[in-house]
């Protein structure tokens, strides 16, 4: 287990449309709000104006190191979240952080760029999604070093307006179909409302059967549970304007909740994986995980 105040955390960043690094480094470190009026992403310096710093950071947290491929927007990030250390390469981290944050949502690089951290046995937050396919999560996650060295998954699932509070839950009864809408792409996006789906209907394994259509960037993918006799419908409508949002339908009732507050959601997730981080373990549900990943790829097999 960790000791002392903080954990020094690295961030590699850059992936197109992607502006975590930005936004999970100022979570932990604060911000410099004239070098943050420039990320290219506003809604971030939007959500961070809403609160108090250094009231509302990450405590005992900090990211000291930085590396993008381009090493412009590096130093970009590192102005405006209070970063240290911008890093000639990601390795170089390696020795001076106790873990990291892989801030890319390219599912198709994270065992690029997670592999050499987890061989010398840091800790490593994963973007959502962990994979495109379950062969390639497997294989990510046989490269762990100890159970629960890889956190992952949207922190969507760790929004409080996300949840159903007791007495809304049983005003809906027992729940029977969740549909989900997201923007932007399913590669990238489609997880943000699988795994709350999937978590609010308490699944923990693939559907039986599963339906894609599509046309152009949207991608509309149906799924059915028969053991359980509970069924999802999730939406990922490109350049759209759509919210994050599901809609619940229970026995007796529906609700629908949509995501609004990024800020405490991003900083549960990385609240959670610092505690696994501290106490070397597992702060995921593994097994909804895959699944998660397995409807991701079921979903991208177009008829």
């Amino acid at each position: 287990m960790l000791e002392g105040p903080d954990l020094r955390l690295g961030i590699i960043g850059g992936s197109p449309g992607n502006g975590h690094p930005f936004s999970w480094a100022a979570i932990c470190n604060g911000y410099d709000a004239g070098a943050m009026a420039s990320c290219p992403y506003p809604g971030i310096p939007a959500y961070l104006a809403q609160r108090r710093f250094p009231d509302d950071r990450l405590k005992h947290a900090a990211v000291t190191h930085v590396w993008c491929q381009d090493a412009a927007e590096a130093r970009r990030i590192a102005a405006a979240s209070l970063i240290p250390h911008v890093a000639m390469t990601p390795e170089e981290m390696i020795g001076r952080v106790d873990g990291l944050l892989l801030a890319r949502d390219d599912a198709e690089n994270h065992a690029r760029f997670a592999l050499p951290f987890l061989q010398a046995g840091l800790p490593v937050y994963i973007d959502k999604p962990l994979a495109l396919s379950r062969a390639a999560a497997e294989r990510l996650l046989a490269e762990e070093r100890y159970p629960g060295q890889i956190f992952t998954g949207t922190a969507v699932s760790f929004a409080p307006e996300m949840s159903l509070g007791p007495v809304e839950a049983a005003r809906l009864g027992r729940l029977r179909h969740v549909s989900g809408v997201t923007p932007k792409y399913w590669d990238t996006y489609g997880v943000h409302v699988i795994e709350p789906a999937l978590q609010m209907l308490g699944l923990e394994r693939a559907p039986d059967r599963i339906a894609a259509a599509g046309q152009g960037a949207r991608r509309l993918v149906s799924a059915i549970w028969q053991k359980e006799d509970m069924s999802a419908q999730f939406a990922a409508l490109g350049g759209i304007s759509a919210p994050i949002a599901l809609t619940v339908h229970g026995e007796n009732a529906h609700a629908t909740l949509t995501f609004t507050d990024s800020f405490t959601a991003f900083r549960a997730a990385l609240q959670q994986f610092c505690d696994g981080v501290r106490r070397r373990e597992r702060r995921f549900n593994l097994a909804r995980a895959l699944a998660v990943t397995d409807i991701i790829e079921r979903g991208r097999v177009l008829p």
